[in-house]
């Protein structure tokens, strides 16, 4: 595979590799994507939920403005609308906050950043005493009709989904006018998400896969944790083509047309990431790394109940990962 994007259902191209921001801190995220741009990244993802996308706005609104190599109709902007703003009349407000935070007048994605609905209001995470989120019983699907209009307004080019299974897609299609056109995932050779990737690209979805190299800095990860890129099946297939372990899985998630946002604040990190497009891996090392999958879900907060450690969200009713894909 040559080419450096993937075509969407509504026929806009969607680069391949793009900068993702969760977790990027305050005073690093506006540098990163700065520096982003400067290299040739045209794809930035972002959310409401991730707490830095005035930043980000900053750096789009000033290399837009200085650099006349980079133009705002070449660069694919995603959000994401947070699970406190599912309520559709809270949807349109949501977006135009990110819209002026990102200082842009339209986004080229908006995402349902998860099929659960929190309860309303300007606090992102609705805790309880317990450690347990305050929910609402926001079908996603009324979301949805909300987000729709977005697209007639011409706010947003196209809609998706993240962290949805293959059941809530269906079910979700069943009564859209706007497809959604990407379902952003956590994916990652222990996690391949081959079953749900089939099923999306059935439906003509694309899959982005989020933390795409393990995320080894995630809040709640463990110092026993398995970590992705120290691997040394991975370092062996690197170590054979003169590349980064974060190289190698990149390139494998674009081999499978899987689109890839690896979140990084440092400069040759950002820059090693994008560096994929030059080299192919054969097809005797991607089975390899396809064989790699153990169910290996890391990006799912947990909490403390009755003794035991269990996921978090587990108990809502529109929790996506109590189904097999």
């Amino acid at each position: 595979m040559s080419l450096t994007y993937i075509t969407l259902a509504t026929n806009k191209k969607m680069p391949l590799v793009g900068l993702g921001t969760w977790k990027s801190s305050p005073g690093q995220v506006k540098t990163a994507v700065s520096y982003a741009l400067e290299i040739g990244y045209r794809h930035i993802d972002c959310a409401s939920g991730y707490s830095n996308e005035h930043e980000i706005g900053e750096a789009l609104h000033e290399k837009i403005q200085t650099n006349k190599c980079i133009k705002r109709e070449d660069i694919f902007i995603t959000s994401k609308l947070w699970n406190t703003k599912h309520h559709p009349d809270d949807v349109e407000p949501a977006c135009r906050k990110t819209l002026a935070d990102l200082q842009v007048d339209y986004l080229d994605l908006y995402l349902m950043h998860w099929p659960m609905a929190f309860e309303r209001g300007n606090i992102m995470m609705p805790i309880n005493d317990d450690g347990s989120v305050r929910y609402a019983d926001t079908d996603y699907k009324d979301t949805w009709k909300a987000m729709e209009k977005l697209v007639e307004k011409g706010w947003v080019k196209a809609l998706g989904l993240s962290n949805f299974n293959a059941r809530q897609i269906d079910d979700l299609l069943s009564t859209v006018t706007h497809r959604p056109v990407v379902n952003q995932i956590e994916c990652h050779p222990y996690l391949n998400q081959s079953k749900l990737v089939d099923h999306c690209t059935k439906r003509r979805i694309v899959v982005t896969a989020y933390s795409p190299l393990g995320s080894s800095d995630r809040p709640w990860a463990r110092p026993d944790d398995p970590k992705l890129l120290e691997d040394p099946r991975i370092l062996e297939i690197a170590k054979k083509y003169g590349k980064s372990p974060a190289q190698v899985i990149i390139r494998w998630q674009l081999q499978r047309e899987v689109v890839c946002i690896p979140k990084s604040t440092t400069p040759s990190r950002i820059k090693e990431n994008i560096e994929v497009f030059d080299f192919i891996l054969s097809e005797e090392d991607m089975q390899q790394i396809d064989s790699f999958d153990c169910n290996g879900r890391l990006i799912v907060p947990t909490i403390v109940r009755d003794g035991v450690r269990v996921w978090r969200d587990s108990s809502h009713p529109y929790f996506p990962f109590n189904d097999s894909y």
